[in-house]
């Protein structure tokens, strides 16, 4: 019977020693199990008793691998999203971060769950990202992409910034605020979420647009349908440079007068869990809820 996965990679910039272990331990186990294995070239230097060949780039990866193992936190997996999600590859995470709602798998035991997964025993969910381009005299000056959320906030010093939001072209309000947190379903439990915003189911077809301290009690957090294209128009009264960041990670610099255009990506981040994976219950985990009462 064919396999599910026929080639994997391991993907992840380990912050310690305990994270470079787990590499290693994957990596030894997928290739006693018959697999081929592929690594991230970053850690090249790191992993020095594997052999060269076997190093690739993110790019590389998405194009010949089957299925990623993303090794760290949610950061490790934002990072590798926005480049894995333009191939067709299936994503699992083994946490070695602090939160980890994007990756599931213990490091401790991470060997039972994967054998299940990959003999075919997984439930796949499909994460949209957002992609945000930065117009500026009608020409796209710089463009990135998101799998939590886009901000438009001042950059280096906090202070307001005034900003209008249209919604398909058609004008939804002005603000005076420290900024916008644009969400997409899985940033709702992330940025977003500290913000004040909504937590969206991760299946939900949605954005939500949440204010930063806005300078009004009349402002609320907004969720919008995911297909609608959000346009920020940045006010050309406004001092200094402002920014966008795409999931904490990339910056976009934002001039006075600039247009901001942030729409639901072509690409989707096809992310796998195992078999007894619940999204309530990573939230239940995660965020403290209280347990059952009967």
């Amino acid at each position: 019977m064919k396999k599910p996965f026929e080639v994997i990679a391991i993907i992840g910039k380990p912050r310690d020693q305990q994270a470079i272990q787990t590499h290693r331990e994957l990596y030894q186990w997928l290739s006693t199990e018959g697999y081929q294995v592929f690594v991230d070239d970053r850690l090249s230097s790191i992993l020095d008793d594997i052999p060269q060949e076997h190093f690739s780039s993110l790019i590389e990866l998405g194009k010949r691998a089957d299925l990623a193992i993303v090794v760290g936190g949610d950061g490790n997996m934002l990072g590798a999203a926005r480049i894995l999600s333009r191939f067709d590859i299936s994503v699992i995470g083994v946490n070695r971060g602090n939160l980890g709602f994007l990756t599931d798998l213990n490091p401790e035991n991470f060997q039972s769950a994967l054998t299940d997964v990959l003999k075919g025993e997984f439930m796949e969910e499909e994460r949209f990202l957002l992609e945000t381009e930065i117009h500026r005299h009608g020409q796209i000056k710089s463009h990135n992409a998101a799998l939590n959320e886009a901000v438009l906030h001042p950059g280096q010093v906090a202070h307001m910034i005034e900003f209008e939001v249209y919604i398909d072209d058609s004008f939804a309000f002005s603000q005076r605020s420290d900024g916008l947190i644009v969400s997409t379903p899985t940033g709702s439990t992330a940025y977003s979420l500290s913000g004040g915003g909504p937590i969206l189911s991760s299946s939900l077809n949605a954005i939500s647009l949440v204010p930063m301290f806005p300078h009004t009690l009349s402002s609320r957090p907004l969720v919008v349908d995911g297909k609608r294209r959000i346009k920020l128009i940045v006010s050309p009264d406004n001092r200094g440079t402002q920014e966008v960041s795409c999931d904490g990670q990339i910056s976009l610099p934002v001039s006075p007068g600039d247009e901001i255009h942030i729409y639901q990506s072509p690409n989707v981040l096809k992310l796998i869990h195992p078999k007894d994976y619940s999204y309530y219950h990573v939230l239940r985990n995660k965020l403290g809820w209280s347990s059952k009462l009967f």
